[in-house]
């Protein structure tokens, strides 16, 4: 779905940015209501106890045994039974794993009983296919490990759950005893990656890949053209990818290699080429497809803009048809996505042919034309062998029942469209590029709100959902640290129970899973350090490190009305290396609550308040000469005084003595300014200290819970 910067293009026409209204239309969300869902999360039997176990997505059944099983050098992973070269694969790829996981070499040497036995009973279809069985059984004993599952996929699956078992015990590493039995919820589990708006390349896409099966995403939907590029190579219409790309693209050889890629990890691709509307890309090289003439240039700026394909040609469709055709052959997926979202209609309602040729139709109005384009469309992607896929604008009467609607508009569309007997999938409250925090993402469920009271024959037209990740702001340095970790907590909203809603166990078993991603190769810590050392230029980043544990970065609502940004403008400033969500404000709105009876609590809530306070002098004499530091200097100051607040706070606390009135109001209102977007980040440090003043205003000598 091409998604855009601003619907403030024509008067006052659309008022909202698209994302904004996708998202928010029916849910207003802040920051500080994210801890809002509290349920059970899966428990296990440990010895007639209960503890929950760090792995995401969270089981569907598990118990927990006695002992554990070593990881050493000799430990060894086989197959019995079917076995095929993606099983084999995969097998592999746990060994370097493991090794990189643990630091211990694995010995290959088949002498040696297997450590891990896998039983695959067939390996299924040659490429992941909607609905096939992930289900698997995974039984960890001392003496060894035992994975079973129907399909080649399954034990995938079952795979990526024993790489997160594996954890350091007392005599090295190990995996503990437990049986698992498994099986997603829902059977499509995508993420969306736009790699139109900044150029994403294959080595990205591919630990991206990697990243998804960990946590058992299996669709990557892959944005890939826009009005900024189009990013395939097309041996039919060469001049698509020649001068609407500025020479990033795939070639063909690379996308099969991305299709392969993803099929040995239990990953399905489907392409998305968005058409009629974000065309503007297409008709540098084609002019004649557009509802008006050109000349045409590849967009730089963010919006919906005006280039429209002219639905009342035959030409347009004999070109569709021969593209499309190219297309379904490379990619081997059933389903095709056509986009057929956020149609300007400027261009069709000043053509005087394409007027006449509503007339001649009986088309009345623009969304009947849309209907129509899309309808000739979709006969098109049926006579290629593919069933269409489209963004909820595509939901109009004479769609034929096989289309799948992707919902950006929230539950209640989904519902309506599997009213009618439309199977669909839900994209509403999944939009990573909005930066919010996974604990929103997490409460979004496809099957809550109006979708909750479809009977169960309309509730199993529900596929599940997709994350999208929009790149306007955001580049192959940067998208790892955009999409993950928070991509891990939707994953688990997709495979795990409906009732697994636990938000604290799932920040708890983010962070884990996040360090663990680091083993097949995400860059999205290691990044962060990068980016943070080079804006001081070789200088000791450890002041800026301290702010930017202190800030989250924000979105498309703040970043958009920020300055001018294009596709040319470099991502390379603090607000880029910043991450979503700071795990060191988490962890002291964790010290705030648990504080009351710790004194410990309260010594380690008093050292991150005194290094917030001191920041700002050590952070000042970097910002000399350097602009990236420069912008900082509001930011920093407001930290220091932030922590200032804090401190005096905790004196109060400690005292027992309630703070006065007029000085907790002052406080408080100093922290609404300061929690302001400032840099383009929000400074995250405000919610801790906002939670002890409301501690000190409430009893005085009790730390509030309430936060």
């Amino acid at each position: 779905m091409a998604v855009t910067n601003t619907r403030n293009l024509s008067g006052n026409r659309f008022e909202l940015d698209s994302r904004v209204g996708r998202e928010e239309a029916s849910v207003k969300w802040t920051r500080r209501r994210e801890m809002v869902r509290w349920a059970l999360i899966v428990a296990v039997a440990v010895n007639g106890g209960a503890a929950s176990l760090n792995l995401m997505p969270a089981p569907w059944k598990a118990t927990v045994g006695t002992g554990s099983l070593e990881i050493d050098s000799g430990f060894r992973v086989a197959a019995k039974g079917y076995s095929d070269a993606r099983l084999e694969a995969a097998m592999a790829r746990l060994a370097l794993r493991i090794s990189r996981q643990t630091g211990v070499p694995l010995v290959r040497n088949k002498q040696v009983q297997p450590a891990l036995l896998v039983e695959c009973r067939e390996g299924g279809n040659p490429y992941p296919t909607l609905g096939e069985d992930e289900s698997y059984q995974l039984d960890v004993a001392p003496e060894g490990a035992h994975l079973r599952a129907q399909t080649v996929t399954g034990a995938m699956r079952g795979l990526a759950t024993f790489a997160q078992l594996i954890e350091p015990g007392e005599k090295g590493f190990q995996a503990p005893a437990i049986h698992i039995e498994d099986r997603p919820r829902f059977p499509w589990r995508g993420l969306m990656l736009d790699v139109s708006r900044h150029w994403i390349p294959v080595e990205v896409v591919e630990r991206n890949l990697d990243a998804m099966a960990a946590v058992k995403l299996n669709v990557f939907h892959w944005h890939l053209s826009d009005d900024q590029g189009f990013r395939v190579e097309s041996l039919r219409y060469p001049k698509l990818h020649q001068l609407g790309s500025d020479g990033h693209f795939y070639s063909q050889a690379e996308v099969r290699h991305v299709v392969a890629y993803a099929r040995d990890r239990g990953i399905r691709v489907i392409p998305e080429f968005d058409i009629p509307g974000h065309t503007t890309a297409w008709f540098v090289g084609y002019p004649e497809l557009a509802s008006a003439p050109g000349p045409y240039a590849i967009e730089r700026t963010w919006g919906i803009f005006q280039p429209t394909m002219d639905p009342s040609r035959e030409a347009t469709y004999a070109f569709l048809d021969g593209f499309i055709g190219e297309m379904a052959a490379l990619f081997p997926d059933p389903y095709f996505h056509i986009g057929g979202d956020e149609v300007e209609d400027t261009q069709w309602k000043n053509s005087p042919a394409i007027r006449a040729f509503a007339r001649e139709h009986q088309l009345t109005g623009s969304r009947a034309i849309h209907a129509y384009f899309n309808r000739r469309v979709q006969a098109l992607v049926k006579k290629h062998g593919k069933t269409m896929i489209g963004w909820d604008e595509v939901f109009e009467p004479g769609l034929e029942s096989g289309t799948v609607i992707q919902s950006w508009r929230g539950q209640a569309s989904l519902a309506e469209a599997a009213r009618q007997g439309y199977r669909g999938i839900l994209s509403y409250g999944y939009y990573l590029d909005h930066m919010r925090p996974a604990g929103f993402h997490y409460g979004i469920d496809p099957q809550d709100g109006a979708a909750a009271a479809l009977d169960a024959r309309q509730a199993s037209l529900i596929l599940g959902g997709e994350a999208c990740m929009w790149m306007e702001y955001a580049s192959a340095e940067t998208v790892d640290s955009r999409v993950w970790p928070r991509a891990a907590a939707i994953a688990e909203r997709f495979w795990s129970p409906r009732n697994v809603t636990d938000l604290q166990s799932m920040y708890t078993r983010m962070e884990v899973a996040s360090r663990g991603l680091d083993w097949v190769g995400i860059q999205h810590r290691r990044s962060y350090a990068s980016m943070l050392d080079r804006l001081t230029g070789g200088q000791t980043s450890d002041a800026v490190r301290v702010l930017a544990d202190a800030s989250e970065a924000t979105g498309i609502e703040v970043r958009r009305d920020a300055r001018k940004y294009t596709s040319l403008v470099h991502l390379n400033r603090f607000v880029d290396a910043v991450r979503p969500e700071s795990e060191t404000v988490r962890r002291l709105e964790q010290a705030v609550g648990r504080a009351g009876a710790d004194s410990a609590e309260l010594a380690e809530l008093r050292a991150g308040l005194r290094q917030w306070a001191d920041n700002d002098a050590r952070l000042g004499p970097l910002a000399e000469g350097n602009g990236f530091v420069s912008e900082l200097k509001s930011l920093s100051k407001n930290l220091a005084a932030v922590g200032s607040i804090g401190l005096r706070a905790l004196e109060y606390l400690e005292a027992g003595k309630a703070a006065p009135e007029e000085w907790i109001a002052e406080q408080m209102k100093a922290l609404d300014a300061m929690e302001k977007p400032n840099a383009e980040v929000v400074l995250a440090a405000v919610r801790p200290v906002r939670m002890l003043l409301n501690a000190v205003s409430i009893t005085g000598n009790k730390i509030s819970k309430r936060g």
